[in-house]
């Protein structure tokens, strides 16, 4: 009797099978459950197309399409002319030279629109027409133009540039413009997912996918004032200027450089972050400048060499190598030889943070120096000027 009843199951069991194994090769779509989460392929909406489910259907793939889909439409192509020319050096046409050092700027296709223009790209932030972009991308520009990518051109007016950050803000007038929302930098971790946004090469809105590689970058000797978000997502020539977004599609940081060996991608690049972005974009916006406090000195960092000859504790601070004649710091008692390790009792461990602590003072603003002389701290009291503006 048991014997019998387990041939009539693997009988029964053996026929189900051949029967699902039909199914599933001739008429899948009669046994995939459309209710199950990231199968919903062949579920069509009232009203909704075959093609559209296809394509808006979510799946179990990791999909950053909604980020640049919210991203994209504010990101911008600039295009920048000289009218006149820089005279061409005569190495340029020497082959030798040219084998080594490629080509000048202006010759290469690769990152250079006719002889006299620029390529690059630009972020809208705002409703009224204000577009956030590098300073190199319109460096010297006797005219600039936005295109949007919904095929809209119009001429841009410079509102004001800041070469020491390498940020720009330019403005147009147009309806109905799409716009970026501000993220919060500050909440990003190293490997967090971020898109660029551009148009590298002139080849048309690209985005490209990569990580947080990591944060706070300074010291690189590309802008004076320097908060950078290293990424390996990438970064080509005419993406400078353009946007680089979290997975919400926020901006998280302007994408400015790329460290390369040849002009192309190497996984290195580098954004400004929005926070900066955003500071030095209201002081365009409302005075066309920048303000940044100066107290004229020329600093070096202090290594471990100066400071066992200064019996310092730590290879930290910034030693005074020459002062500016009548400026705040000579006037406030500093000499050659002065190491500064504080700003208003905020530590100050090398020159990169001492410039960034003094250029966030106003100018006209008293403000305590703490230095190190002769192996003693003493405090100097002076009046912040206002930084000379770089062309």
């Amino acid at each position: 009797m048991i014997r019998r009843l387990w041939l009539l199951f693997a009988q029964a069991t053996t026929l189900a099978l051949a029967i699902l194994f039909v199914l599933a090769t001739l008429r899948p779509d009669w046994i995939t459950p459309n209710s199950l989460p990231g199968h919903s392929v062949g579920a069509l909406m009232p009203g909704q197309s075959p093609s559209q489910a296809s394509v808006e259907a979510p799946t179990d793939l990791p999909s950053f399409r909604q980020a640049a889909a919210k991203a994209m439409p504010a990101v911008v192509y600039v295009f920048s002319r000289q009218n006149q020319q820089t005279p061409r050096h005569p190495l340029y046409d020497d082959p030798f030279f040219r084998r080594f050092f490629g080509e000048p700027p202006g010759d290469s296709p690769r990152d250079r629109g006719p002889r006299g223009s620029g390529l690059g790209s630009g972020v809208i932030v705002s409703s009224d027409g204000y577009v956030l972009t590098n300073h190199h991308v319109i460096e010297g520009a006797d005219q600039v133009q936005v295109a949007l990518s919904d095929g809209r051109r119009a001429s841009a007016r410079v509102v004001g540039t800041d070469p020491e950050t390498d940020l720009a803000v330019l403005r147009i007038r147009l309806e109905s413009l799409p716009t970026i929302e501000f993220g919060e930098p500050g909440l990003l971790r190293v490997g967090d997912p971020v898109l660029a946004i551009g148009n590298p090469f002139g080849v048309g809105l690209t985005v490209t996918q990569g990580i947080v590689s990591a944060l706070g970058r300074k010291q690189l000797n590309i802008n004076t004032f320097e908060n950078f978000i290293q990424t390996d997502a990438a970064i080509n020539p005419g993406n400078s200027g353009g946007a680089l977004v979290d997975t919400q599609g926020k901006l998280i940081g302007i994408n400015t450089a790329i460290y390369s060996r040849d002009g192309g991608n190497l996984g290195i690049g580098f954004a400004i972050s929005a926070d900066m972005a955003q500071q030095v974009m209201r002081s365009l916006i409302k005075d066309g400048k920048v303000s940044r406090g100066f107290i004229g000195v020329e600093l070096q960092d202090v290594n471990a060499a100066i400071a066992e000859s200064l019996s310092l504790p730590a290879a930290e601070g910034s030693i005074v190598a020459s002062l500016q004649p009548g400026g705040p710091a000579e006037k406030a008692g500093m000499r050659v030889g002065d190491v500064i390790i504080a700003v208003n009792k905020a530590p100050s461990r090398n020159t990169a943070e001492l410039l960034s602590l003094v250029a966030a003072l106003s100018p006209g603003e008293k403000a305590n120096i703490e230095v190190v002389r002769n192996r003693q701290k003493t405090q100097l009291e002076l009046t912040v000027a206002e930084r000379p503006q770089r062309d």
